[in-house]
């Protein structure tokens, strides 16, 4: 028999923001954003749970609670009109229908007015001939329903994992253009364009094209023998930490198929129900001799109402199902094995319904809750009634304009992330410096390269101290400022230089002295005032001669000759004696420097000049680490480099990020530039970066442990599996919490094994953590590769093609050729 919705539909309209059924229920809906899943600790999923118990306790009698979750699955679309950058397009088109689920989550809260028929299988409004509405409806009624509604939120709210936000009219009525919540359940709308379909209840639920399952947890027979907050999740779990999962989150995010959960808590008159349990349990005493059955129910009965009334819990009565659905019908036997899998890793009898699927199915209709078939629920308590709820959710992306791509750790649908801004906007942190620690191998390359490529892209002048090439790659495809020494091509610097907008104040000619007193004096020899006015009147009048003299070019063979042949002039006239300033032994010292002497390529650079300005700058000190007088003599200017940007760039971010070149730094006495980075960047818009490999190294050096880690608000860990047995003194380093250690250590653990990527642990200011996927297109990989024989075919294919950007894209043309 057919029949037009409209003459079976329980709802009567929307008025007041809430849905109206013909029976006289009210119904207020709300949206809810959940805690991202992967995020929550042991001790973070009970306290969750207890607020769950205590806003469902704050509800009226005769309220049903109603949480529907939606898992649709969805294809992540590119948008290429707002990627300019090659790498950026690139990525787009690598994720470009992205397979993942996307999650909604609505609460929906019924009160059914007093003296209303229960429903079940035989009487429901979907099968009733007629619907009688109720004929008045008490305004104090209403108004105690809003008020405990009022309440639940705010116990939700307060808690700190959960958001409400309450439905309007609006949202929940449809419109030609976009279904309204009711239509939408009907339907089995996505957000796009309301379509209605045809619904079929012959022995299936079929909607339009759609053909449905349902499966129930309806029995107490059928349910797990324990229940909580939580359970582990072996894949990421390892000797030393259990990872924690939500109780039913394989059925929820898990479940990798297009899915609703709904989950129902009827509270009803407890004092009812216990008199009702009583009658029932004395039928059953009766009734013991007869058979065991009645023995046992009948002790499980008494047990109940024991635990009822001793520790004075809540009845209640519960019911939780799975609608699946798929267009492609041979596809059911497929589901029914993923729903029936997922039921069974929580001790679960899975449970297909056919004969009540479609009074099951009705009542799970937004506004329409209060006609579930009740014979279909079983009896419980809110505590463990509320085991059942899904408290996850996917990853979200930062709202923040600002910021980085990741992978959402499930699925690997790229997510926005801010880790220097939002933080520090929200006072999780106080600071955007971080410290990165990985073992070789473990992708901190990669991580590193594509986060500083994203800031690069947004307008950040970076400046990068590498030792091992790193970033030759990246730096050559945004045409950047790479320095590093070979013998026929040795590092060249001009501090000397002024460059365009740039001025010489008391920071610059601070940087000078400094580095000419680096140059003239050992590390165990001091320097006393008269040499320090002495050089200060050098430069003054260097500076002066300079500005007279157009013809004059910057650097130090001019400084050096002026020195030489009129600064010396200047000493005799005004009888410096050789005690207070020896410029004999000077010019002797720094002879080395000048035209003709050893090292003249280093200080005299007429190349390279505007580094004020150059937004990409990556020093590699691989060949001069360890060499006595130039490594020093570099690390001063690569400082002098950056304190100028920090000091002269307004409203400019920048970012320094020093590879393991950190630790030749400290060991030559620049410890104190690391520390006064560390400790004074906030303040100029920028941040430092620390990148290590050796857990040895973080233990071991007072600069790192009291400068660093003590000033980054920023933890970025990758895979620590080789270091698990010994994490213990990380951990205290670092001040990681135990969430923290699990997150860390559940790296790697289960990745997918037809995709290639490495996965990343950032921590934010030790209370916001979460374990992301570093997955980066072909374009993105064959820029940041460090494989020596990768880099060599990428620098071939980039001389072939006269560019970076050309180059890297005909050579994954090819590849991608070759893998089909």
């Amino acid at each position: 028999m057919i029949k037009e919705l409209d003459n079976v539909l329980p709802i009567l309209g929307i008025e007041q923001d809430c849905i109206l059924s013909r029976q006289g229920d009210i119904t207020i809906a709300y949206k809810v954003t959940l805690p991202e899943l992967f995020t929550l600790s042991n001790d973070e999923y009970e306290a969750f749970h207890q607020a769950w118990i205590k806003a469902i306790k704050v509800l009226p009698k005769h309220t049903v609670f109603h949480k529907q979750d939606w898992f649709i699955e969805s294809k992540y679309e590119a948008d290429f009109e707002r990627q300019t950058s090659f790498l950026s397009r690139s990525s787009e088109r690598f994720f470009n229908e992205r397979p993942y689920l996307e999650h909604q989550c609505y609460i929906m809260l019924t009160k059914k007015p007093a003296g209303r028929k229960l429903s079940n299988s035989l009487l429901s409004t979907l099968i009733r001939k007629s619907i009688v509405p109720v004929q008045s409806i008490n305004a104090l009624f209403i108004q105690e329903f809003f008020d405990s509604a009022g309440q639940f939120e705010q116990i939700l709210t307060d808690s700190g994992f959960v958001s409400l936000r309450r439905l309007r009219n609006e949202d929940l009525a449809s419109t030609p253009a976009r279904a309204g919540l009711p239509e939408r359940y009907c339907f089995l709308q996505d957000r796009a364009q309301a379509v209605i379909k045809d619904i079929e209840l012959h022995g299936s639920i079929t909607i339009g094209d759609q053909h449905c399952q349902l499966f129930t947890l309806a029995d107490v027979n059928d349910l797990p023998p324990l229940c909580g907050s939580r359970i582990n999740y072996d894949k990421y779990s390892t000797d030393k930490t259990k990872f924690s999962i939500g109780f039913t989150s394989v059925l929820d995010q898990l479940l990798s198929c297009n899915h609703i959960y709904n989950q129902y808590i009827f509270i009803d008159d407890a004092a009812k129900t216990l008199k009702q349990l009583e009658s029932k349990r004395l039928r059953l005493q009766s009734l013991s001799a007869y058979s065991r059955e009645n023995t046992i129910a009948r002790d499980a009965v008494n047990d109940y109402l024991n635990e009822a009334i001793a520790e004075q819990r809540q009845p209640v009565k519960a019911h939780f199902n799975v609608l699946v659905w798929t267009a492609e019908k041979e596809r059911l036997k497929e589901l029914k094995n993923r729903v029936s899998s997922a039921l069974a890793q929580i001790d679960a009898t899975p449970k297909q319904e056919t004969a009540g699927a479609a009074q099951i199915w009705w009542a799970g209709m937004p506004g329409n809750e209060a006609d579930f078939p009740m014979n279909d629920t079983f009896d419980t308590f809110i505590e463990q009634a509320t085991c059942f709820l899904n408290l996850e959710t996917a990853y979200r992306s930062s709202l923040s304009p600002f910021g980085i791509r990741l992978g959402d750790r499930l699925t690997g649908k790229p997510v926005h992330v801010d880790i220097s801004d939002e933080p520090v906007l929200k006072g999780i942190c106080t600071n955007r410096n971080k410290f990165i620690l990985g073992p070789s191998g473990s992708g901190k390359s990669f991580f590193t390269n594509h986060m500083v490529r994203s800031y690069y892209e947004q307008g950040t002048h970076v400046v990068l101290v590498d030792v091992g090439h790193s970033y030759k790659g990246l730096c050559d495809l945004v045409n950047g400022y790479y320095f590093t020494y070979s013998e026929t091509n040795p590092i060249r610097f001009n501090p000397f230089y002024i460059g365009e907008g740039d001025v010489l104040d008391t920071e610059k000619k601070e940087s000078i002295k400094t580095l000419l007193l680096a140059l003239w004096k050992k590390d165990t020899e001091t320097y006393n005032r008269s040499e320090y006015v002495a050089l200060s009147n050098a430069l003054q009048l260097y500076y002066e001669q300079l500005s007279k003299h157009s013809f004059l070019f910057p650097c130090f063979n001019s400084f050096y000759e002026f020195v030489r042949d009129e600064f010396t002039l200047v000493l005799s006239n005004d009888k410096v004696k050789e005690k207070d300033f020896d410029i004999h032994n000077f010019l002797y010292v720094l002879r080395p420097y000048y035209i003709g002497g050893e090292f003249d390529y280093l200080l005299n650079a007429e190349e390279n000049l505007d580094l004020l300005q150059q937004r990409f700058i990556v020093f590699e000190l691989d060949n001069i680490k360890d060499h006595p007088i130039l490594f020093p003599v570099v690390t001063i200017i690569i400082m002098e480099v950056f304190i100028s940007k920090m000091r002269k760039l307004k409203g400019i971010r920048k970012m320094i990020l020093i590879e393991e070149a950190w630790k030749a730094i400290a060991k030559e006495g620049m410890a104190e530039y690391i520390k006064y980075l560390f400790k004074t960047v906030r303040k100029f818009y920028g941040e430092a970066v620390v990148v290590t490999q050796e857990v040895e190294d973080i233990i071991s050096s007072p600069v790192v442990k009291q400068a660093i880690i003590n000033n980054s608000d920023c933890k970025i860990l990758l895979d620590q599996s080789k270091y698990q047995n010994k994490f213990d003194q990380v951990q205290e380093l670092l001040g990681l919490t135990d969430k923290e250690k699990m997150l860390v250590l559940s790296i790697n653990k289960a990745n997918d094994p037809a995709r290639k990527y490495k996965e990343v642990f950032i921590s934010l200011g030790g209370t916001l953590s979460r374990v992301y996927r570093t997955e980066v297109s072909p374009e993105e990989y064959l820029a940041y590769t460090t494989e020596e024989k990768e880099k060599v075919k990428v620098q071939a294919y980039a001389r072939k093609r006269g560019s970076m950007e050309k180059g890297i894209a005909l050579l994954a043309s090819e590849q991608h050729e070759i893998s089909k």
